[in-house]
């Protein structure tokens, strides 16, 4: 196993999609779930305040570039992405290859 590299990223969230996304992510398909797990994420949560979205995760592989093309590829995560876009919006600090902005860890403590 890898190193633990922990990802935070942020987007919004459309305030007229807040419930549907919340419903949606009550009952996450387990083929999508599994695809996480397979991919190397683990510890994986998304936090809501107003309409802005927080993400962290935990990847623990060896290979984050190959394991998240594996995941783009999965066509159970493709479905389960064409759901849950129409319902967010970038940040505007959104770099060119992001959806979710990722942020600078600036603290960390075990």
């Amino acid at each position: 196993m890898g190193s633990v590299q922990r990802i935070a990223s942020v987007i919004n969230l459309d305030p007229e999609g807040i419930e549907e996304y919340e419903q949606l992510h009550a009952a996450v398909w387990p083929a999508v779930l599994a695809k996480i797990s397979e991919c190397n994420i683990q510890n994986y949560s998304i936090y809501r305040y107003g309409v802005l979205l927080f993400s962290y995760f935990e990847y623990v592989g060896e290979d984050m570039d190959g394991d998240m093309e594996l995941m783009g590829q999965d066509p159970n995560t493709q479905d389960w992405w064409a759901v849950c876009k129409p319902l967010q919006r970038p940040v505007s600090e959104i770099l060119e290859d992001e959806w979710w902005h990722t942020l600078p860890e600036v603290f960390h403590h075990d």
